[in-house]
């Protein structure tokens, strides 16, 4: 007979007493991983004096922490993740095109960025695991702080007591994003208004340094603003009877501690730099708006303030800042300006586009000799990106799996189900997306699988398999079907499985129309003339004619005057204000010779191409 769900999955039966575990359906354990390997694609700036350069990464954040562990193995002075929340909803960015007044349907649309669904408990395993390899991360001073919200908080802080010790749990910090408004206040509830983050540590050797606000203006009036020492009303000092006739004595010698009336006196002083001590309830810092200059538009950005303080409080000039779940690339902004080192990743091309561009305008900044802090003797400006199991098919999970489906012609099925969509009577499970499928892709399915309609299914067709199932992948781990049958076969099962390898076996299948550009070089000028993003197009509703400028569609344009055929070095870097265009002429350097240009649009899809200096396309 087949176990038990519950029975399948257990492990460590016999808790550690002091050490609570948190359990849910398929919880596996995470004993190891394989390194994966990382292609440099594009190098922005120069190595600091030390040889540091920052790095970001395009892919799952579980091999690209699997990739730095070779280096970087308790390495990490500070790690800042904002994950998925499991809010079950959609996130979405609106995209429409520059210096254009939106008035139709047709101007501009939705963007989905991620998803945030998650099948039954997969949430808990996908977060377990990364977690784990946080921790192997984090150097013995390092810090974790986990931003979530009232969805898995409780979760969380258990998972992360579970993995880091209960005993380096240091705070739970309350977030208050801003004032309620609206449809906030509805329903029979009080109005959810914060977020959590939830703050560990590798040790007790961890480093801390204490956050101060700005006393406010009330407090300031007690004192005497003409004493330039800052001396301010005296008062009693309750301690004094505690002390040590010594101490008493030496503080009288230092005009600390004097006699009034026959009691002693300790004169109290007002140092402006100390303020009032932040503590874990954070009201002072509202969420990011529309009118932010720091605005990306990448859903769910978080403010810079609120990441100067926790980069501030844990970490110092020169330590390495870590976000694997790096968005619109707030962390590593703020990191640059107080004189961090940074690594970055995001599974979403989108974001790694955004974060890259953030990066190159804040080292401009930088360079131009704005937001420098007299605190920051060396700035880490220079930045590189890598790719990570050199997939570059898509730039999100949730267009991935659309557009798959579409191109293979099957049937969708609800985000929330454990299938992603039926073909021919087979049911479909589309495994890692831009990484190799490994028995990790399915266990998530083998933990959500219906054993009691499975049994039926069996006991009413005896010896047939209870299931036609066809993985759907991008590049599998050659022994990825029999470890499946393995896995059934245990559980008492037999089914019907066919494994479908985009990369091998359907080569010809037709994702996404490739972008078009003219560009030509003539007179000491590299002038783009036209550009064609052809999904951006498609997108909007237009045809090529129906574009006025080809410049609305352009988020960005980069030039490497010397393109070496491997790493992509651009000197040109036009990034445009919200409401400029690029400029779409440059100058060509005498020097220049293999030109190779990198244009992207507001989806963040590229067309690049290479030139000699004569302006044949190489």
């Amino acid at each position: 007979m087949p176990k038990s769900q519950t029975d399948m999955f257990e492990f460590n039966k016999e808790p550690i007493k002091g050490y609570p575990e948190l359990r849910w359906a398929g919880k596996r354990p995470f004993t190891g991983t394989s390194y994966y390997p990382a292609q440099l694609k594009e190098v922005h700036g120069k190595a600091a004096d030390d040889g540091w350069m920052n790095k970001l990464y395009w892919g799952d954040n579980l091999q690209v922490m699997s990739h730095l562990l070779r280096h970087y193995r308790g390495q990490i002075d500070l790690i800042y993740i904002d994950p998925p929340f499991d809010s079950r909803v959609d996130y979405k960015k609106t995209i429409s095109l520059r210096t254009k007044k939106v008035e139709n349907d047709f101007s501009s649309f939705e963007e989905k960025q991620y998803g945030d669904i998650w099948v039954n408990d997969e949430y808990l395993q996908f977060l377990y695991e990364r977690l784990i390899l946080c921790k192997e991360l984090l150097s013995q001073q390092g810090s974790i702080y986990v931003h979530c919200d009232w969805h898995k908080s409780h979760f969380i802080r258990s998972l992360l007591e579970e993995v880091f010790g209960c005993q380096n749990f240091r705070n739970e910090i309350v977030w208050k994003r801003g004032s309620v408004k609206g449809a906030k206040v509805l329903g029979k509830q009080f109005p959810r208004n914060h977020d959590s983050i939830i703050y560990f540590t590798k040790s007790d050797s961890y480093t801390f340094t204490r956050q101060n606000l700005p006393f406010d203006e009330k407090y300031l009036k007690r004192f005497d603003k003409d004493d330039h020492d800052g001396r301010g009303p005296y008062r009693d000092d309750q301690a004094i009877g505690t002390r040590s006739a010594e101490s008493i004595e030496e503080l009288k010698r230092q005009g600390i501690i004097f006699e009034q009336n026959g009691k002693l006196k300790i004169k109290s002083y007002l140092n402006e730099r100390d303020g009032v001590i932040v503590d874990d309830n954070w009201a002072d810092i509202p969420d990011e708006n529309v009118m932010s200059k720091t605005r990306t538009g990448y859903p769910t950005q978080k403010p810079e303030a609120l990441l100067e303080r926790i980069i501030n409080a844990s970490s110092k000039p020169g330590d390495i800042v870590f976000d694997c779940f790096m968005g619109s690339g707030t962390t590593q902004a703020v990191a640059m300006k107080l004189g961090r080192k940074f690594i970055g990743a995001d599974i979403n091309l989108g974001a790694v586009q955004t974060a890259t561009k953030r990066l190159l305008n804040r080292s401009k900044e930088l360079q131009e000799g704005n937001d420098l802090f007299s605190a920051v003797t060396t700035y880490y400006t220079g930045f590189e990106v890598y790719n990570v199991n050199d997939y570059e098919f898509f730039r999100n999970e949730p267009e991935a799996k659309n557009l798959i489906v579409e191109a293979l012609g099957m049937q969708a099925l609800p985000q929330n189900s454990l299938w992603d969509a039926e073909m021919d009577g087979r049911m479909v499970a589309i495994l890692g997306i831009n990484r190799i499928a490994t028995a990790s892709e399915f266990e998530k399915i083998v933990a959500n699988i219906d054993i009691s309609s499975w049994q039926k299914k069996q006991n009413e067709n005896p010896g047939k398999p209870v299931e036609k199932i066809t993985f759907v992948c991008m590049g599998h781990d050659p022994n990825l079907e029999a470890m499946f049958h393995e896995k059934m076969a245990s559980l008492g099962f037999v089914v019907d499985l066919e494994i479908v390898d985009i990369l091998r076996d359907k080569k010809e299948l037709t994702f996404k129309r490739d972008s078009d550009a003219k560009v030509s070089i003539a007179n000491g000028k590299l002038t783009i003339e036209q550009f064609y993003p052809m999904n951006l197009l498609q997108k909007l509703s237009f045809e090529r004619q129906d574009v006025a400028d080809w410049k609305e569609l352009v988020d960005c344009v980069m030039i490497d005057w010397n393109y070496d055929g491997v790493a992509f070095t651009p000197t040109v870097t036009d990034i445009p204000e919200k409401d400029s265009l690029v400029k779409g002429v440059y100058d060509v350097p005498e020097d220049a010779g293999t030109i190779h240009v990198k244009i992207t649009d507001l989806i963040s899809e590229s067309w690049e191409g290479s030139f000699n200096v004569e302006g044949s396309k190489l």
